[in-house]
């Protein structure tokens, strides 16, 4: 039978020269983007030549799933990776267009998938040298603890914590109703630590602080009277954690609420529905810093753990 490819003895290195060149001239890229692809494409031929795929008709789907697979076992990051699938199908579609190809091998390549890193957070002790900052015989030091305490104790999010007004926090009930990502209403325990540090701030520095010209629902204010912004706490954040040599960020508080509950023994479940998080997984990722205390707390409630 007849060979239906275009150019049938081209090798995969001429193949791959010639779309440099496309790519360079017709489609406008950078310049490192251009070497980035011709580096990465010079890597997947010589490994697919190691497994005889000279030519783009010897090329099949599973050559290059071994190439990615291999990608891991060598130690490669995720990104790396990644990045190689991109080139692999760019190159691969372009194969199609010319021919070289009878099909585009990498139609159902599957990308790695990206590595999730636990995120940053900040011990207790730590936490508590920076809860103890602000100078709390000053007003603006009662409403930085107040934030400081009630980001630690909720874990909300830094937008979700200014966009707070007086009526969504019941301290008498112990609770907040919190509107977070995608309009979705939840309610938030609040502990007896925080609820005192906002219920001083509510009766001593908030009424100071509001102009009888522009009231506001705002729980939060500025020195203006103004709700204070996502990036006004930000910045009272990180003047305090810089007194401490600390790099922390509103997030890093509301990491550190949900690996210490998970430390402490608390239902992963229960933690995804306090921070608001649509997928499970997405809480998952604070179990990694919680598994150095499960075989203790496997001991501590386990009716046969001990002899």
């Amino acid at each position: 039978m007849e060979d239906n490819y275009a150019e049938p003895n081209v090798p995969l290195g001429d193949w791959i020269r010639r779309y440099i060149e496309y790519v360079k001239e017709q489609r406008g890229k950078s310049a490192n983007t251009v070497l980035g692809y011709a580096a990465d494409l010079e890597h997947v031929r010589r490994s697919l030549d190691a497994l005889a795929v000279r030519f783009p008709r010897d090329l099949r789907p599973h050559h290059l799933t071994a190439y990615l697979n291999g990608l891991r076992q060598e130690g490669k990051s995720a990104a790396t990776a990644r990045r190689r699938a991109v080139a692999i199908r760019a190159f691969c579609k372009y194969l199609a267009i010319r021919r070289a190809v009878d099909y585009d091998p990498s139609m159902q390549l599957e990308s790695p998938r990206a590595e999730r890193k636990p995120p940053a957070t900040v011990d207790q002790a730590e936490l508590e040298s920076l809860l103890a900052l602000p100078d709390v015989t000053e007003g603006n030091g009662v409403r930085d603890r107040a934030m400081l305490e009630l980001s630690y104790a909720t874990g909300l999010r830094a937008t979700e914590l200014v966009s707070l007004d007086v009526a969504d926090v019941r301290l008498d009930m112990g609770f907040l109703l919190c509107l977070g990502s995608g309009g979705r209403e939840r309610m938030v325990p609040v502990g007896a630590q925080a609820s005192g540090w906002v219920d001083r701030y509510l009766k001593e520095v908030r009424p100071e602080l509001e102009k009888a010209d522009k009231p506001t629902n705002a729980l939060f204010l500025n020195r203006g009277g103004s709700r204070l912004t996502r990036q006004g706490f930000w910045k009272i954040l990180k003047q305090y954690a810089d007194k401490l040599g600390m790099r922390a960020s509103p997030h890093t508080l509301r990491h550190s609420f949900a690996s210490h509950l998970l430390q402490n023994g608390a239902d992963v479940r229960a933690v995804q529905e306090m921070l608001g998080h649509t997928e499970l997984a997405t809480t998952q990722m604070y179990l990694s810093g919680a598994k150095p205390k499960i075989k203790e707390t496997y001991e501590r409630n386990h009716p046969r753990a001990r002899s």
